[in-house]
């Protein structure tokens, strides 16, 4: 541990573990607030360029959008010649994986309550022109208010208006299928992951999936969304219709986060919540 770190906050047990660092509880030596640091090993992510370069702007990144509510917030960054550690805010409560496994089905107005504060952390990124990449239950978390919080943007990447990212990051399941064809894309992939969450919390299955890595890529990329009677049959039209402006193929007419806050489902508060008539 940094000297510098140890000088302000008590290190205390190991609460979370990456591919490149650990995560630990702390308290501040000067207020006795409860945060979190995550270590990062600096040796591990020397001879990968692509993630050495995600990892060092992640401070950075996250320094831009954290003051939203729905965005986890830093307050320290101390480095040296072996770790970055970064203090972040601390986060007792299950993360989104753990109530997806715990609660395997959301009605529509639970579905609401997450989606509705993702998309309000996903919007803000992209007003300050940060698109996190890696969208998935694991990286939301909630407070002991229950208040989201967008986290760990480790693949985040910056981007100015009309510029397009490159670089394959992100999570089988969630991935955009313009990230798996090894094209350029913008923003949008944000938008599509967020939509693989909201199918995944109202149905407990992916819209696109395989037995191994290759087979859900090549799912990703068929793209051919389905709503199976027996998973969706008491699913609203609004929320639907949302799901397949968000898990569009076509980037050019995938939501934006905006047009997705925008929809009758997240304005009326999860839509309606009577059956429609079913649409494969």
């Amino acid at each position: 541990m940094s000297e510098a770190l140890e000088r302000n906050y008590r290190v205390g047990e190991e609460i979370g573990r990456g591919r490149y660092g650990v995560v630990f509880r702390c308290h501040s030596l000067h207020t006795g607030d409860c945060v979190a640091v995550k270590s990062i090993e600096k040796r591990l992510i020397q001879d990968d360029a692509v993630d050495s370069l995600c990892i060092s702007n992640e401070a950075k990144l996250m320094s831009l959008v954290s003051d939203h509510t729905n965005v986890l917030g830093i307050f320290d960054v101390y480095e040296d010649d072996e770790f970055l550690h970064m203090v972040l805010e601390y986060c007792g409560s299950a993360d989104l994986y753990q109530r997806i496994t715990s609660l395997p089905v959301f009605s529509e107005l639970e579905a609401h309550r997450v989606m509705l504060q993702l998309m309000e952390a996903i919007s803000h990124c992209h007003s300050r022109g940060v698109a996190h990449r890696d969208i998935k239950p694991d990286n939301i978390f909630f407070n002991s208010y229950n208040v989201l919080k967008l986290a760990d943007f480790g693949s985040a990447g910056y981007f100015h208006s009309g510029e397009l990212m490159s670089g394959i990051v992100g999570t089988p399941y969630y991935v955009a299928p313009e990230v798996v064809a090894g094209r350029e894309y913008n923003e949008k992939v944000d938008i599509w992951s967020a939509g693989v969450i909201l199918y995944i919390m109202l149905s407990g299955i992916p819209p696109f999936y395989g037995d191994s890595a290759t087979e859900i890529f090549e799912s990703v990329l068929r793209a051919n969304l389905r709503f199976p009677k027996s998973y969706f049959a008491s699913a609203s039209c609004e929320v639907k219709d949302l799901l397949r402006q968000m898990l569009c193929k076509d980037v050019r007419r995938r939501f934006s986060a905006e047009q997705v806050l925008a929809h009758p489902w997240i304005t009326d508060g999860g839509g309606s919540m009577s059956e429609c008539c079913y649409r494969a």
